[in-house]
């Protein structure tokens, strides 16, 4: 906190900016009449981050800290700190919004959701990044482009493209497959087959569904986990961090990952406070806008944001195409939860057998025991009265 708030502070200052910048380690402190919250912690730091890309490895299924086995340990972990710290908001900024980043977001955001009274939006960077891919492909200014989004958090698809209005969707769907076909082999997120089978765009995190078997063979190759690698860039970032010269970001920073997250939460919290009415691609409580899903799931699609809050917009029925992922990974994030919130074996188990990247109910099995143990400093819910893993 120290290196990377001086920086913060360095960088205020050479701007000529009003903003007081107070560094705090209490909670309290930080809250008390707070309006806005963002939230974006790692409970374990990057250790076992590594640890979670580990376990799933060894069973064959891809390493990731927001999908699959991963994903799963992380929630675990996250879930009651992040409703201990909504529990708080509650009695120090009763009025605030909670801006979650913290991954996994859209699962997070859901437990927040149905467990706390807090205001919350749940936020990632992938829609914008994707909003500026597509600009990217029309040679165009971002704020032209609208998309037909939907789907949960890391696990969204574009259905359709807007240029001021205009449905130009077969126009950047063809560059995209073009793209893909000229990409060299392997360095293609996306094969161009399957984006024609699709006639949709895929985020990022899809690759480990559609590409699971590629990517895995991509992770046992690398040597090291992205946990790893983010490991060293952090430790790099902080050394360059520590420079009292150092008034700007560094290039370094671009290989951490976390493109545009700070414009899509500015521009997130700028709409609140003006009552912008405009819509941005967030994480919010369902309300019929997917009819394929319960009116209380967290979904990530695009929403009227004001001073209420995020208003989904009507996406109405999923294509059935990407119906089965969604409503599989959906019945997932609601028994990591329960299991989360309870320590029931039973729901975390179950969780793990509905996720579509878990083989079976052996392998599921084993994957949690593997997990708990793992995670046993973190998870005392799963331990109560001497409980042992199966």
């Amino acid at each position: 906190m120290r290196v990377v708030g001086g920086l913060a502070k360095r960088m205020i200052r050479a701007r000529g900016s009003p903003i007081e910048l107070i560094l705090s380690t209490e909670r309290r402190e930080a809250l008390e009449g707070a309006d806005y919250v963002i939230s974006q912690i790692r409970v374990g730091g990057n250790d076992q981050r590594v640890i979670d890309e580990k376990i799933p490895l060894r069973f064959g299924i891809v390493g990731q800290e927001t999908t699959g086995p991963g994903g799963f340990a992380k929630a675990l972990r996250t879930i009651p700190v992040m409703l201990s710290i909504a529990a708080d908001m509650e009695r120090l900024s009763p009025q605030a919004w909670l801006i979650n980043f913290t991954n996994p977001s859209g699962l997070i955001t859901e437990a927040l959701v149905k467990h706390s009274k807090a205001r919350v939006i749940g936020l990632c960077n992938l829609p914008i990044n994707m909003v500026h891919t597509v600009a990217g492909y029309l040679g165009v200014a971002p704020q032209r482009v609208s998309l037909d989004y939907m789907g949960l958090n890391h696990l969204s698809w574009v259905k359709g493209v807007y240029l001021d209005g205009q449905d130009v969707s077969a126009v950047v769907l063809a560059k995209a497959i073009e793209e893909a076909r000229q990409a060299a082999k392997g360095h293609s997120l996306f094969s161009p087959e399957l984006l024609e089978a699709l006639a949709m765009l895929p985020c990022y995190y899809l690759r480990y569904y559609y590409h699971h078997d590629e990517v895995l063979e991509e992770q046992k190759k690398a040597g090291k986990t992205r946990g790893e690698e983010v490991q060293e860039i952090e430790e790099r970032l902080l050394a360059m961090y520590a420079d009292p010269h150092l008034v700007s970001k560094p290039k370094e920073l671009e290989k951490r990952g976390g493109a545009l997250y700070s414009t899509a939460a500015v521009s997130l919290i700028a709409a609140i406070v003006g009552n912008k009415n405009e819509v941005h691609i967030v994480n919010c409580r369902n309300r019929g806008a997917v009819a394929d899903l319960p009116e209380g799931s967290v979904v990530e699609v695009p929403c009227l944001v004001g001073a209420a809050g995020a208003i989904p917009l009507t996406v109405g029925y999923l294509p059935v195409m990407i119906r089965g992922l969604i409503q599989s990974v959906k019945a997932y994030e609601e028994l990591t939860i329960e299991a989360a919130v309870t320590g029931d074996r039973q729901s975390a188990l179950q969780a793990l057998v509905n996720h579509p990247l878990v083989p079976s109910f052996g392998v599921a099995k084993a994957l949690l025991n593997a997990i708990l143990e793992a995670n046993r400093d973190y998870l005392p819910q799963f331990f109560s009265n001497s409980a042992e893993v199966w």
